[in-house]
């Protein structure tokens, strides 16, 4: 008999329960990660159980359970967080560290259940490539792997159902290229790997090829959903409810059928003998790929998708940079009120977040924020992916950083920039930090390169300012940025911790964040974030390059610079760079945010 937990139950009984629920599905390990049947970034409230069964709220970790162990795998960016959080709690912290080559919760799993044991994941949420690393490593010692089985079922009480949030278009003149065009080029691209079917699970992908959004996702304007692409025909697998008559009606138009999300697994299970299916083993679950008969030949390969919505279209990036002055004359008059209230009221980092997403909510074609703000006061601002809470937070005054990391969901566009202001008077130890980042930041942001290089070999330029003086930071660079999507898109990642595998190289139309940093746990932490646009620059005897135009509009914090560490040539640069912001935000403030911009803008 199951034993649910309702949400008033403490973190030591839910692990408690699924230790019962093991013993009686006769297991000796339980693996929860952090996914979804969509492998998302941001997870719907139904698939959070790695953070309902530990308390640990970081959006990356993987929770392993046994009958005398529990831990939590996470990153550098999440240590001090699931440290706090996971106190008193019997579940132990496990450092995962930078160049590890394979899973180290996989590893572990593999060295310590006994031989001839099980272990159990929910197949539904556990990419392809991953069950497959998995099923590998424990074959070497007879550990059966249990894919068919959802614990988490078993002990969650009231665990949410689907999100039911409604399916809207995302129509011209935001969206430039239609649904029939998008998906003749996915087709197109299905053809040249001799594939007939395609099956998308990935709520990017989906919402980029059917010009369609959602909200069922915090921060990202998505929908939970599966898709079959046909020859002629494409098959949309979504809740009941979620679209609408007429917008079925709509779809329908470009031969778009809309079925039952339950369904997308006898899709797969009917197709005909022989035909070829194209799936990215990245993108799509061991679970739903089981339904696909043997008769059925599989093409893995990156969805089609993930690289033709990287390369932004000539008039998505003209919508991006208009996206970029409102969101910047948005971050005018936060800054503005902040520097006239600082040592007048009391500012907290949650007033930061209030204030800051009030602001963009009066800029046209808001429609959320695409991340969680992050505000961190000097020692909080050593944590990459803090996060203040009502229970846990820091008062802005004394002297110090603050670190604001921050963006914005727009119809024509998705932002992300971080800042580090001076609160009070900074100290030259601070000064030198902030110079460094920013050093690496325009070594990479002024960087010309080769088309179709490796994202992760750029890394290593904004980094060199940085390791030169003896520091480093443990995350990655840059991130590809969606057009009013996922703030975190691929293929593109430039982080010396990622694979330079082929599909990862540069081209033009991506939009990418530039971010270095330098942390002092226990002191201040500086991250300074500009996304960036590849652009053609030349085509020699040596083949097609490219470099980045700047797309962010924000001033530097000037006070924060040691400028004996500036080069002429650097400084020449931060100052084109502001009077650029001063050009394009000064028509869209007045009064407090234009005497602001057009003090934080003048040149050094």
């Amino acid at each position: 008999m199951n034993a649910r937990l309702p949400e008033t139950s403490s973190i030591p009984e839910r692990i408690a329960a699924l230790r019962a629920a093991m013993t009686r599905a006769g297991v000796d390990a339980a693996l929860v990660p952090s996914a979804d049947p969509h492998l998302s970034e941001y997870l719907p409230r139904r698939w959070q159980g790695r953070e309902w069964l530990s308390g640990f709220t970081g959006s990356v970790g993987t929770l392993v359970v046994t009958k005398d162990f529990a831990g939590v795998w996470v990153d550098s960016r999440y240590w001090v967080q699931a440290e706090q959080q996971l106190a008193g709690t019997g579940i132990q912290l496990m450092k995962m560290t930078g160049g590890q080559q394979s899973a180290p919760h996989i590893d572990w799993l593999a060295q310590n259940v006994s031989a001839g044991g099980a272990v159990a994941v929910d197949g539904a949420v556990l990419g392809v490539a991953s069950a497959r690393a998995l099923a590998d490593a424990l074959k070497a010692r007879e550990i059966a792997l249990r894919t068919d089985l959802d614990l988490l079922d078993d002990v969650w009480q009231g665990r949410p159902s689907l999100p039911l949030d409604p399916v809207y278009e995302h129509v011209a003149p935001h969206a430039d290229t239609s649904r029939a065009g998008k998906l003749e080029q996915v087709r197109r691209a299905m053809a040249e790997k001799g594939a007939q079917w395609h099956f998308i699970s990935t709520l990017d992908d989906l919402a980029w090829l059917f010009n369609l959004r959602g909200a069922d996702v915090n921060y990202n304007p998505v929908f939970v959903a599966h898709a079959l692409i046909g020859p002629d025909e494409a098959t949309l697998f979504v809740a009941d409810g979620k679209v609408s008559e007429t917008l079925a009606q709509v779809l329908a138009k470009d031969n778009v059928r809309v079925a039952p999300y339950a369904g997308a697994a006898a899709a797969l299970a009917a197709l005909p003998a022989k035909a070829a299916l194209l799936v990215d083993p990245r993108r799509v679950t061991y679970g739903l790929l089981q339904a696909v008969s043997p008769a059925v030949k599989l093409v893995e390969s990156v969805n089609p998708s993930t690289f033709l919505k990287s390369r932004k279209t000539a008039a998505e990036a003209g919508h991006v940079r208009a996206t970029m002055e409102q969101d910047g004359a948005a971050l005018a008059e936060f800054f503005a009120w902040f520097e006239a209230a600082l040592g007048r009221e009391t500012i907290t980092e949650l007033t930061i977040d209030e204030k800051l997403s009030a602001a963009r909510a009066r800029r046209a074609g808001f429609k959320s924020l695409s991340f969680a703000t992050i505000a961190g006061f000097n020692a909080n601002g050593a944590m990459p992916h803090y996060r203040a809470t009502p229970e846990s937070h820091s008062v802005i005054e004394g002297d110090g950083l603050l670190l604001i990391d921050s963006g914005g969901q727009y119809l024509d566009g998705t932002t992300d920039i971080t800042r580090v202001v001076p609160v009070g008077t900074p100290g030259a130890e601070q000064k030198r930090d902030f110079t460094l980042v920013l050093k690496g930041m325009m070594a990479l942001s002024r960087a010309q390169f080769p088309r179709g290089i490796r994202s992760p070999m750029l890394d290593a330029i904004a980094r060199a300012p940085i390791w030169a003086a003896g520091a480093d930071y443990g995350h990655g660079t840059g991130h590809g940025v969606g057009y009013f999507l996922n703030v975190h898109e691929g293929p593109q990642v430039i982080s010396h911790y990622a694979p330079a595998e082929p599909w990862t190289v540069m081209e033009a139309g991506m939009i990418t964040s530039i971010e270095p940093g330098i942390y002092r746990p226990g002191k201040w932490g500086v991250r300074i974030e500009n996304l960036v646009l590849n652009q053609r620059a030349e085509t020699t005897e040596f083949g097609e390059f490219l470099r980045f135009e700047t797309l962010t509009l924000c001033p530097i914090d000037t006070r924060c610079i040691d400028l004996a560490l500036l080069r002429e040539d650097e400084r020449a640069w931060l100052n084109a760079y502001h009077q650029t912001v001063r050009v394009r935000i000064a028509p869209h403030v007045s009064g407090e945010a234009l005497a602001w911009l057009e003090k934080r803008t003048q040149p050094i």
